[in-house]
């Protein structure tokens, strides 16, 4: 990628165009708007070049506006002393302009990024002067904008004047990359190494929350996530999927190595086939040499690949996003915290609501369940006030923290909230409880049991298949479980409503059925059979014990739904409590089984228990003590 080039044949051919970079500024008028190319894009030198030009011609340059989608390099127009000649406007707010733009010395335009080249076309947004970075012109006199492409090309084909720095670590990108040196008015020939972008190695936290987001996607699906620990976690988690496709905003470098594994084939896209598609790229240099000249990547401008219609037509795209608070009703910010702004709409406004039109498509919202090192939750009850609402309570399926997965599409506001609270650091729950039940968002009974008791436990999730080859999820009960139980209880006839409650009940209200899924789980135990669905949970069977600690045993029962009684899911239900029964050092079993419920007696017995039993008033009164 990196050679001396001979630049000798151009000069020639365009005298006008290499000339010196006072010369080139000179151009440049007072009040005019200047774009700079984005991220690692962006021409450091011409940067640079530009401030000494104002420096030694400080009259030349007032009131002039400099904009961009996302600076990543240096911003010394931002800098007090040239507050005078220099406005700066981005679409996107990072690190090095936030602190500018919430004190009032910089603009921020809030807009979902796939518009911005409208602005541009429609000269709602006037480009004047569009300084950019290019690969040097191959044979033909095209140059590639490589590792950004996203708003730039759009503000290349309607600047007045466009100078670009030309570098030859730049690399050459196939698709919408290319412009010839007859769109350029200045050519500055400068090598330099590009600017790189080193992602955080992702900690404990970010792992957890990538194994759970990797639960989700299949193979075959196509995929977008943005930058950092977060997203690198979540791909690290992705390496033993099949056939992903990428259509993405950004290709990083955890992106590059799912590639290069072949995770990422792009085999199944429904659209742009055998490619993967982004709009601009921040990585290592190893990122950059990969992307150079390879026809399996394929750059495209902002309004393709952030188009909600284009992605809409991928089936089974999911787009992983993050946020900075989601509330107890599924809404989120991305952009702001409070009245502070802090990132900005971005991409991902357009990518979750493409996705939601899309055939089989998913949104993820995935985020640490705190801030500020645990001291603040991240799940609140309502945003805080002034924050910009960046997602809607529609355009979200999964919220993921390191404490689970929330399921809300479809869901009800009630149900919303309690899939969160589940979800959300267990120092926070019990504060959100009582919160969301004075905003009257859950029942105003509504129990809770706080601490280490209370807290899901997430590794006695299992997996197992029963005799007759069905692959069931057993898991544990959870707080948002009660609209599962609900229908599970009212699928059973009223003979398996009997035979498991002993009763002749039919109703199952909230105040009952919330002692099934509030419990202390160093008291008793609650397991459900699941069958896992795209996008969500069937309970088929229903399996608890509660300990008795003067005997050291624990009683138990199960329930299996009637159309699937005799697959062996009362089999597996059984032996998984007795499994963790034994685990918390308990002795045995005692039930109490109506004599002509017979499959459940069956399945005690073929156990091996100890089993004692005795009748009583037409009731089996069981004492099972395990064997050794």
């Amino acid at each position: 990628m990196k050679k001396t080039q001979d630049y000798t044949k151009w000069k020639d051919t365009y005298p006008d165009k290499f000339v010196s970079e006072d010369k080139v500024f000179s151009n440049i008028h007072r009040g005019e708007r200047i774009f700079i190319g984005t991220a690692c894009g962006e021409p450091q030198y011409l940067v640079q070049a530009l401030i000494k030009y104002v420096e030694s011609h400080p009259k030349d340059f007032f009131d002039t506006e400099v904009f961009h989608v996302w600076t990543f390099g240096v911003a010394p127009y931002t800098d007090e002393k040239f507050k005078s000649n220099f406005r700066h406007n981005s679409f996107f707010i990072g690190n090095n302009t936030r602190d500018a733009i919430n004190k009032g010395d910089a603009d921020y335009t809030p807009i979902f990024l796939s518009q911005v080249p409208e602005l541009f076309y429609r000269k709602l947004v006037p480009v004047d002067v569009a300084m950019i970075q290019t690969s040097p012109p191959d044979n033909h006199g095209y140059m590639s904008l490589g590792v950004s492409v996203d708003i730039t090309k759009a503000a290349v084909e309607n600047a007045s004047t466009v100078i670009t720095q030309v570098n030859s670590h730049m690399p050459r990108v196939h698709g919408d990359t290319f412009m010839h040196l007859d769109d350029v008015d200045f050519i500055v020939p400068y090598d330099e190494p590009l600017l790189e972008y080193e992602t955080e190695v992702p900690g404990e936290i970010a792992q957890r929350i990538g194994n759970y987001v990797a639960r989700i996607i299949k193979d075959g699906d196509t995929i977008q996530v943005g930058y950092g620990s977060l997203p690198n976690a979540i791909l690290l988690n992705l390496r033993n999927k099949k056939h992903l496709g990428v259509h993405t905003e950004l290709l990083s470098d955890a992106i590059v190595e799912l590639m290069k594994n072949g995770v990422i084939d792009n085999t199944k896209k429904s659209i742009d086939r055998g490619k993967a598609v982004a709009t601009f790229c921040m990585g290592k240099k190893k990122t950059y040499e990969y992307i150079h000249d390879n026809p399996c990547i394929e750059f495209r401008t902002i309004d393709y690949t952030n188009n909600p219609l284009i992605i809409a037509q991928h089936n089974n795209i999911v787009a992983i996003n993050s946020a900075l608070e989601v509330d107890l009703t599924g809404q989120a910010t991305a952009e702001s915290i409070g009245k502070i702004f802090y990132s900005g709409i971005g991409g991902q406004a357009d990518f979750m609501r493409g996705a939601v039109l899309s055939h089989n498509g998913k949104t993820i919202l995935a985020l640490q369940s705190t801030a500020k090192n645990g001291e603040v939750s991240r799940i609140v009850p309502f945003l805080k006030e002034g924050a910009g609402i960046t997602l809607n309570r529609g355009d979200i399926h999964y919220v993921i923290t390191e404490y689970g997965i929330a399921y809300l599409h479809g869901k009800n506001i009630r149900e919303r909230a309690m899939e969160l609270i589940s979800i959300a650091h267990p120092k926070f729950r019990p504060s959100l409880i009582e919160k969301a039940k004075k905003l009257n968002l859950i029942y105003k009974d509504q129990a809770f049991i706080p601490g280490k008791k209370g807290e899901y436990p997430e590794d006695l999730e299992t997996y197992r298949t029963t005799e007759t080859g069905l692959e069931i999820l057993l898991r544990p009960v959870k707080i948002s479980d009660e609209p599962l139980l609900k229908d599970f209880v009212y699928s059973l006839s009223d003979q398996s409503l009997y035979r498991r409650f002993i009763s002749r009940r039919t109703d199952m209200p909230h105040e009952f059925l919330q002692k099934f899924v509030i419990i202390d789980y160093a008291e008793e135990m609650a397991i459900f059979a699941v069958l896992k669905h795209a996008k969500k949970e069937e309970i088929i069977g229903v399996g608890r014990y509660f300990i008795d600690k003067n005997t050291h045993t624990a009683e138990t029962a199960f329930a299996v739904r009637d159309d699937f009684q005799k697959r062996g899911i009362g089999t597996e239900l059984l032996k998984y409590l007795t499994y963790l029964a034994q685990k918390q050092g308990l002795l045995g079993f005692t039930a109490e089984v109506l004599v002509e419920n017979r499959p459940m007696l069956h399945i005690f017995q073929k156990m091996g228990f100890d089993m004692q039993k005795r009748i009583s008033s037409g009731v089996y009164e069981l004492r099972m003590m395990f064997r050794e």
